[in-house]
C-alpha cells in the first residue's frame, strides 16, 4: 500500500471521529453549548489538529448531514425511476425507514436543536429531500383526505422511530411497527 493511500485513509477515519465526537457533544451540551475547543480536548487533540479537518462548528454539522443524507439520496433516486404504484411507495417507505435508522443520532441531535439550526444553511437540504419524497409518495390528483394519509405515512416513518425513542422494545420492533402504520397509511390512500 502506498503511504499516500495510508495518509488519505488516517484523515478519513480523523475526520469521521471528529464528526462522531462532535456529534456526541452536540447531542449532550447542544450545538450553541459545544465549542471546537470541546471537541478538540474530547478528541485529545489540538485545536490546530481540528481546524486542519474543519474550520468551524457548522463545517463539521455540515459533514454529518452529508454523509447522513447519502443514503436517503439514494432512496430518491431510486424512488425517481420506479413507476409510481402502491408497491413502489411501500417499498419507498420501507427503504426511506431503514436510512433513517442509521441517522438516529443526528435526527435526535437536530430535534434538540431545532432553534440554532434555523439559522444554519444545513437544515435546507434535509427540507429539499423531504419534498421530493412528499412528491414520490404523496398522488397530487388524490382528494386531501387520501393526501393526508399520505403525508402522514411519511411523518410517521420520519418522526416515529424519534417520538418513539422512549417506548419498550428493540429499535428494529419499532421501526417495523411504524413502517406497519405507513404502509396501512399508503394504502388507504390508494384505495381513495
Amino acid at each position: 500500500m502506498s503511504t499516500q493511500g495510508t495518509s488519505t485513509a488516517r484523515r478519513g477515519d480523523t475526520r469521521q471521529r471528529i464528526q462522531d465526537v462532535a456529534l456526541e457533544l452536540f447531542v449532550e451540551r447542544g450545538y450553541e453549548g459545544t465549542s471546537l475547543r470541546e471537541i478538540a480536548e474530547r478528541l485529545d487533540v489540538t485545536k490546530a489538529a481540528l481546524y486542519y479537518h474543519f474550520k468551524t462548528k457548522e463545517d463539521i454539522l455540515r459533514g454529518l448531514v452529508e454523509s447522513y443524507a447519502r443514503p436517503l439520496d439514494e432512496v430518491i433516486a431510486w424512488g425517481r425511476e420506479q413507476p409510481r404504484t402502491l408497491a413502489t411507495k411501500l417499498e419507498l417507505l420501507d427503504r426511506y425507514s431503514a436510512a433513517l435508522a442509521t441517522a438516529e443520532p443526528l435526527f435526535h441531535f437536530m430535534y434538540e436543536n431545532q432553534a440554532a439550526l434555523r439559522e444554519l444553511k444545513v437544515g435546507q437540504g434535509m427540507r429539499e429531500q423531504l419534498r421530493a419524497l412528499w412528491g414520490l409518495v404523496i398522488d397530487p390528483e388524490a382528494d386531501l383526505t387520501a393526501q393526508a394519509r399520505s403525508v402522514g405515512a411519511l411523518f410517521t416513518v420520519h418522526f416515529g422511530g424519534f417520538a418513539m425513542r422512549e417506548t419498550a422494545g428493540t429499535a428494529e420492533a419499532k421501526r417495523r411497527a411504524l413502517l406497519e402504520v405507513a404502509a396501512e397509511l399508503v394504502e388507504q390512500a390508494a384505495r381513495a
